[in-house]
C-alpha cells in the first residue's frame, strides 16, 4: 500500500520502535516511498557491489565506492545491486522502474539493496537516496519510486561581483550531485572570457581550471553548462558569428558538452530579437547539432522578465516564432528579482511558444550587499511543474552560504507538491554545519530579509519576535526582558559561530555580519536594560542610566565604523542585519526611554539611533534605494546592476548633514560620450551652481568634474537629465573624495 511519505515515515518509526526515520535524511524527498515491516535496522558494516561489467566503471558504482559510509567488501553477505533498465543484475525489479527520465526504484531489505535506474542518471540518484539514508548508521527497509518534476535543475553563477573561487565552485558541483541538481551554468559577469573578451580563447591556466570543473560535473551527474555573453559589441556579420562558434569549439575540446548564450543587460545593437535568433538558430544547426553529445542550448534574452518587456515592440514573440524550438529561453519572472507562480508562466510561455527556463534571483545579493541572505527559498508555486523546461537558483557570491537556501531549492524542483520550505531550511542548516546547527539557525533568524532595494524583493524576517517587539514598544516589561534574552540568545549564537572552524569557508564568508552580530546583540542588551533601568529607576541592582546611554551611544558608533571598515570588499555598501524587526525596534525603544528620561529629568539628550550622513533621494526608481557608504575620505554609492532608464529631467541627489569640501567625483554610466546629456550641480552658499562634466577619452565611459570642483564646499549634489530624453545607462560607480 502506497502512502505519503510523512504517513510511511511515522508508520515505519513506530514499527521499529524508534523515533527516527532515516529517510528523513534524504534529499530531495522521494515522489513515493512505502514502508516495511522490517523498520529501520542498523546499516551494515560492510557491503559487496553487485553490477553487469558494462555498470562497473559508471558514476552511481564510483559514487559507492567513494563512500567512507560503509566498507566495501566482496565477501560481505548484504549486497548493493545496481543497474539500468536492461541489466540483467536489476532485471526481476524492471517492470517497477518508473518509465521517466532520470527516475529509479530503490528496494532496501536487511538481506540487500536493489538500485534500478530509468537510465544512468536515475541510477546516480537512487545511489544517492541510499548513501543520504545510511549517513547516521541506520536503513530503512523501505521500497522508493522516484524521479524530478523539472527536467534541469541548478543554478546558474550570473551574479555581479567577485566569482567563486576554483574550491567553492568544486564543492557547489559536489554538493549538487548529493542533491540532485544537474545542472551548473559558468557564466560569472566579471570573467572576462564570458563577456568583455568574449572572442578571445581562455588562457591555458584558465582553460585547464574549467576543464577541472567539467570533469567534477561529469563524476557528480551534473551537466556543466558554459556560458558566453556576446551581446555588449556583437556585430551580426559573418566574423562574428564565426569567432562565436570558434569559441565553442575550443570549450567543446576541452570536453564541454553544455552551452548556453546571454544577451541579458544590454540595449542597442546587440538587443535585436531578429538578429539573435538567427544567430542561435545557426549556431543550434552547425554546431549543437553537428557535434556529439551536446545538450539543447540555452539563451538568455535581453528582455527577460515581464516587466521589461516591450509587448507590442515583439521581441518575445520573434523569439518564441523565429528561433529553433530546441533552444531553450530563460526568465526571471514578472520582474528582475520575483517569485514565479502559474500565471506569469502561461504569460511568458504563450508569447516564446515554448516552456520557459527559469532563472531565479535568489538568494543573490549583487544589488543588496550588505545584507547574507541565510533564509529559506519559498515564495515559487508549487504547480508550475509542467510549465518550465529548467530551473536554476542564481546564487549569492558567497557559496557556502548560499547552500542553506540551495539545499531547499534542490527539493523543490525534484518534487514541488512535497515541498515544505521551512522544514528543509532546517535540514539545510544541518547540512551545512551539523555540528552548530542551533547557532547558525539562530543567527540566521536575522539574516533573511534583503533590507529596502530598489527591486522591491523582500523576505520573511522576525516573524517569531514580531508580537513581542509591539509589546515592548507599548511598555510591557516582560516584553522588553524577553527582546533582552533573544538579543542575549543572539550573542551566544555569534561567539559560538565566530570559534566554530568545522567550516571554515563558512566561517570566513559570514565573519563580517558576525561581528556585526556581535554589535547589534550587545545593543540589544543594553538599550533592553535602559528601558528596565527607566521603568525601575530607584533599584540600585541596574546600571546607571547614564552608563547605559554612553554604551548604546559607542556602540552606534562601533556599528557604523564596522559597516566602513575594511572587513567588507570594495563594493560592499555596508554590514547589516536584523533590520527587518529586531534593530528598527530597539532603534525606538532607545529613542522612546531616552524621551522618557528627558521629560522626567529635563535633560536634552540626543535620542537619535541610527547615523549615516548621506541619503540618496531621487525620481529614478532603479537608484533611489541605493546605499552610501564611506571609506576613509571616499564617498561612494553602491552601483546597479541593471539597466537603468534615466527618464528626462530627472534627478540623483545625495543630501548630506552638513557642507564638505570636495576634493574629486567620477563616476561610471557605463557608455562613453554621455557626459553632455546630463547636469552636475552643487547647493553651496545657500544656491545651485552647476560643474562641468567631461570624458578623458572618446571611448572612456567613465564622466569626470573640471577642475572648479576642487575646493567647493556643499551640502548637496545632484546630477540630471538634461537630454531631453530618456537615457538608457548603467550606473557602474559613483564616487566623490571628500578632504
Amino acid at each position: 500500500m502506497k502512502r505519503t511519505l510523512a504517513t510511511t515515515l511515522l508508520l515505519a518509526a513506530l514499527t521499529a520502535n524508534t523515533a527516527t526515520a532515516q529517510m528523513s535524511l534524504v534529499n530531495p524527498v522521494p515522489q513515493k516511498v512505502t514502508a516495511s515491516s522490517k523498520g529501520i535496522i542498523a546499516a551494515p558494516t560492510e557491503w559487496k557491489l553487485v553490477s553487469d561489467k558494462n555498470r562497473s566503471n559508471s558514476i552511481a558504482a564510483a559514487a559507492i565506492c567513494a563512500s567512507k559510509l560503509v566498507k566495501q567488501s566482496p565477501s560481505a553477505s548484504f549486497s548493493v545491486k545496481i543497474g539500468v533498465k536492461g541489466d540483467k543484475t536489476v532485471s526481476k525489479v524492471a517492470k517497477l522502474i518508473p518509465a521517466k527520465a532520470e527516475g529509479y526504484y530503490l528496494s532496501v531489505t536487511n538481506k540487500e539493496v536493489i538500485i534500478a535506474g530509468a537510465d544512468e542518471e536515475g541510477l546516480f540518484y537512487g545511489v544517492q537516496t541510499l548513501l543520504g539514508s545510511v549517513a547516521e548508521g541506520k536503513l530503512e527497509c523501505c521500497t522508493v519510486t522516484d524521479w524530478p518534476d523539472v527536467p534541469f535543475r541548478g543554478t546558474v553563477e550570473g551574479f555581479y561581483g567577485t566569482p567563486w573561487s576554483h574550491q567553492a565552485r568544486l564543492s557547489q558541483i559536489e554538493f549538487y550531485g548529493r542533491n540532485k541538481m544537474n545542472v551548473y551554468i559558468y557564466g560569472p559577469k566579471d570573467d572576462p572570457y564570458h563577456r568583455g573578451q568574449w572572442r578571445k580563447p581562455y588562457p591555458d591556466a584558465e582553460a585547464k581550471r574549467i576543464q577541472e570543473l567539467n570533469e567534477c560535473a561529469q563524476r557528480n551527474g551534473v551537466n556543466f553548462y558554459w556560458a558566453i555573453h556576446p551581446g555588449v559589441d556583437i556585430k551580426w556579420n559573418d566574423a562574428d558569428r564565426d569567432a562565436l562558434v570558434a569559441k565553442l569549439e575550443k570549450m567543446y575540446d576541452l570536453g564541454i558538452r553544455s552551452f548556453a548564450v546571454f544577451f541579458d543587460d544590454i540595449w542597442g545593437e546587440g538587443a535585436k530579437g531578429d538578429k539573435q535568433a538567427e544567430l542561435l538558430n545557426y549556431v543550434d544547426n552547425h554546431f549543437v547539432k553537428t557535434h556529439k553529445g551536446v545538450r539543447p542550448l540555452v539563451m538568455c534574452p535581453t528582455e527577460y522578465n515581464r516587466a521589461w518587456a516591450n509587448d507590442a515592440g515583439g521581441y518575445l514573440r520573434t523569439l518564441g516564432t523565429k528561433m529553433n524550438k530546441s533552444v531553450q529561453i530563460m526568465w526571471t519572472g514578472n520582474s528582475v528579482v520575483h517569485c514565479i507562480d502559474k500565471e506569469s508562466m502561461e504569460w511568458i510561455n504563450q508569447r516564446i511558444d515554448r516552456k520557459a527556463y527559469i532563472w531565479w534571483n535568489f538568494p543573490v545579493s549583487d544589488f543588496v550587499r550588505d545584507h547574507i541572505l541565510l533564509g529559506p527559498a519559498y515564495g515559487n508555486g508549487l504547480d508550475i511543474a509542467n510549465d518550465v523546461s529548467g530551473f536554476v537558483s542564481n546564487p549569492m557570491e558567497h557559496a557556502e552560504a548560499s547552500k542553506i537556501s540551495l539545499y531547499g531549492i534542490a527539493d523543490y524542483t525534484w518534487n514541488m507538491k512535497a515541498y515544505d520550505y521551512k522544514a528543509d531550511w532546517e535540514k539545510g542548516l544541518k547540512a551545512v554545519l551539523p555540528d552548530n546547527y542551533e547557532a547558525l539557525r539562530t543567527f540566521a533568524l536575522y539574516n533573511k530579509d534583503l533590507g529596502p532595494n530598489g527591486h522591491g524583493f523582500r523576505r520573511e524576517e522576525g516573524d517569531e519576535i514580531k508580537d513581542v517587539a509591539a509589546a515592548a514598544l507599548q511598555g510591557d516589561g516582560k516584553a522588553v526582558q524577553t527582546l533582552f534574552t533573544k538579543s542575549y540568545e543572539l550573542r551566544v549564537a555569534v561567539d559560538q559561530l565566530l570559534a566554530d572552524n568545522s567550516n571554515a569557508e563558512l566561517k570566513r564568508e559570514l565573519r563580517p555580519w558576525l561581528l556585526q552580530g556581535k554589535n547589534v546583540a550587545d545593543y540589544g542588551e543594553a538599550v533592553c536594560m535602559m528601558a528596565i533601568c527607566q521603568q525601575h529607576p530607584n533599584n540600585k541592582a541596574y546600571p546607571s542610566f547614564d552608563q547605559l546611554y554612553k554604551q548604546i551611544r559607542a556602540l552606534q558608533v562601533q556599528m557604523y565604523e564596522l559597516e566602513n571598515s575594511d572587513v567588507r570588499h570594495a563594493l560592499q555598501p555596508g554590514i547589516k542585519l536584523a533590520t527587518k524587526v529586531l534593530l528598527p525596534t530597539l532603534n525606538k525603544l532607545f529613542s522612546q526611554t531616552v524621551d522618557a528620561y528627558n521629560k522626567a529629568n529635563g535633560t536634552q539628550l540626543d535620542n537619535s539611533s541610527e547615523y549615516n550622513p548621506y541619503k540618496i533621494v531621487s525620481d529614478v526608481p532603479q537608484l533611489a534605494l541605493l546605499p552610501v557608504s564611506v571609506r576613509g575620505n571616499d564617498v561612494t554609492v553602491a552601483p546597479s546592476l541593471e539597466v537603468i532608464k534615466w527618464p528626462k529631467d530627472a534627478a540623483f541627489t545625495i543630501e548630506g548633514d552638513r557642507d564638505i569640501t570636495l576634493a574629486g567625483m567620477e563616476f561610471n554610466l557605463g557608455v562613453p560620450g554621455v557626459a553632455k546629456n546630463f547636469k552636475l550641480e552643487l547647493f553651496t552658499n545657500g544656491q545651485w551652481k552647476q560643474v562641468s562634466l567631461l570624458h578623458y577619452k572618446d571611448n572612456d565611459p567613465v564622466i569626470h568634474t573640471g577642475n572648479e570642483l576642487g575646493g567647493m564646499s556643499a551640502s548637496t549634489l545632484r546630477i540630471t537629465n538634461i537630454s531631453g530624453a530618456e537615457q538608457q545607462v548603467y550606473f557602474k560607480m559613483f564616487k566623490f573624495i571628500k578632504r
